[in-house]
This record gives structure tokens, C-alpha cells and sequence, in this order.
């Protein structure tokens, strides 16, 4: 019999600090990332319990495509593991289940890996 190997949470984030070919000159965040790379620094002891990847802003982004599709590279996105049940509000995509919200995200962070709750 083999062992089920557990798969955790995937957040997948654009890496800070990034450039865009059609804003030569110019150093940006992502918006939808920066309150996620905030609630992350907060706690940096807790990203443990998740894997954390941080990609170029150029298309195709290798990590999201293998995590899910060409179609969907749009970032931030949380991809559930089989660590926890998926909550019910989440997007599917076959087997996988993932979250591109950034609200949302914050609330499974806090929800799945006990990070601080945002304030509402």
C-alpha cells in the first residue's frame, strides 16, 4: 500500500519589485499582492505552513500554469491543498480547487494556517 502524500496550500504571488516592458523605467507591486506580502511579513514563522512562490511578472508564469492552466495566470491565487476541506466558495478547476481573491485569500490564511485576521 502507498502513503497518500498531502498536499499543502500553493500561494502564488508576483515578486515585488518588478518590472513591465511596457513602463520602461518603472518598479511596481502588485496591488492585489502587497496586502498578502503584508499579512505574510507579519508573521513570517507561519509561511512555513505553506509553500510560498513568488514569480517574474512576464507571461507564461511557469508556476501558475503548472499549478493550474495557460488560462489562468492571473496572480494572486491560493491553490488548496487536501489539508483542510475547500470551502465551498471556491473556484474549481477539475480536481483543483483555488481562490483568486485577494480578500479572500487573507481570510483562508487566517482561516487555514491561523495567520492574524484582517479587520473588517
Amino acid at each position: 500500500m502507498t502513503p497518500t502524500m498531502t498536499q499543502r496550500d500553493l500561494l502564488i504571488l508576483l515578486e515585488p519589485g518588478f518590472t513591465d516592458p511596457k513602463r520602461p523605467g518603472e518598479v511596481f507591486v502588485c496591488p492585489d499582492g502587497a496586502p498578502i506580502e503584508g499579512l505574510l511579513a507579519s508573521d513570517p514563522e507561519r509561511n512555513a505552513r505553506l509553500d510560498i512562490r513568488r514569480v517574474p511578472f512576464e507571461r507564461p508564469r511557469k508556476a501558475a500554469v503548472e499549478a493550474l492552466s495557460e488560462a489562468h495566470q492571473n496572480l494572486p491565487v491560493l491553490v488548496l491543498g487536501d489539508e483542510y476541506p475547500a470551502p465551498a466558495d471556491v473556484k474549481s478547476l477539475g480536481e483543483k480547487r483555488f481562490v483568486t481573491d485577494t480578500r479572500r485569500i487573507l481570510a483562508l490564511l487566517a482561516e487555514r494556517h491561523g495567520f492574524p485576521k484582517v479587520h473588517d
